[in-house]
């Protein structure tokens, strides 16, 4: 075939975070709760109870991608890598290439999700369920991750991004309610919805974002300010929140408890 009229294959893509939309769009629509860089996990997906699954997203197929995935069995049966088209290998060596990457990820118990380069989702393997060995402590920590982000704040693959969290969350939570009624007592916040644990985030002030004024007594930092403005999509629902409970309608500015940053 000359090279005029060889097919041209597609590019891969530039970034792991372009294979996070539709993966999580897939998992949307089976009915998944879907969140991103969750304690080390590109992707976390629970639904019902205790049902997790975690992927992870590699733009090639690579030994580091068959150890962070072993490495997340700790976790849960339940462990994809995913891959996107363009990393098939092409040719008659890389089909059998193909074929031993795929005989591996079985061997491991392991699944395998493709992109396509239309950003369409196939299930090529499923992982195997076994009965092995479980870090109890460390999937109830990402089981309680999970279920306390409000929301999906972050992409899936990034590397350089701050990572919302849901601690993260709950403090920015506290500064919405700094901003908008000045110095608070952590009981008073609390009454606002605000973290179980408000006292112990005010008074660590990981972030560095809140000042003790007197005793029991804080308000909020520029630094704090700052941060309200890099997370618009969540200070804008938490001020929403606050108004909506400040005119007597059930506010949505409750956050369950939330893990350690």
């Amino acid at each position: 075939m000359s090279p005029s009229t060889r097919e041209r294959r597609p590019a891969p893509p530039k970034h792991e975070t372009e294979l996070y939309p539709p993966i999580r769009d897939f998992l949307v629509s089976l009915g998944y709760t879907v969140r991103s860089e969750v304690r080390g996990c590109d992707i976390a997906a629970t639904r019902e109870e205790d049902e997790l699954v975690v992927i992870e997203m590699k733009r090639r197929f690579s030994t580091d991608l068959l150890i962070q995935a072993v490495e997340r069995q700790r976790l849960t049966d339940s462990v994809y890598v995913a891959l996107p088209q363009s990393a098939i290998p092409t040719g008659r060596a890389g089909r059998a290439r193909w074929q031993g990457m795929q005989r591996l990820l079985k061997r491991l118990e392991l699944g395998l999700l493709l992109v396509s380069d239309e950003n369409s989702v196939s299930v090529l393997l499923h992982p195997i369920v076994c009965e092995r060995r479980r870090a109890g402590r460390a999937r109830r920590a990402l089981l309680r991750e999970v279920a306390g982000r409000s929301g999906d704040y972050n992409v899936g693959g990034s590397t350089r991004q701050r990572i919302c969290t849901a601690y993260r969350e709950a403090a920015l939570f506290i500064a919405c309610c700094l901003e908008r009624h000045g110095t608070m007592r952590p009981r008073d916040l609390r009454a606002l919805g605000a973290d179980a644990r408000t006292q112990a985030i005010l008074s660590k002030n990981y972030y560095g974002w809140f000042e003790r004024i007197d005793r029991g007594v804080y308000a909020l930092k520029p630094q704090g300010q700052a941060a309200l403005a890099e997370y618009p999509e969540l200070a804008a629902r938490f001020r929403h929140a606050l108004s909506e409970r400040e005119a007597g309608h059930a506010g949505e500015g409750h956050l369950p408890s939330q893990s350690d940053a």
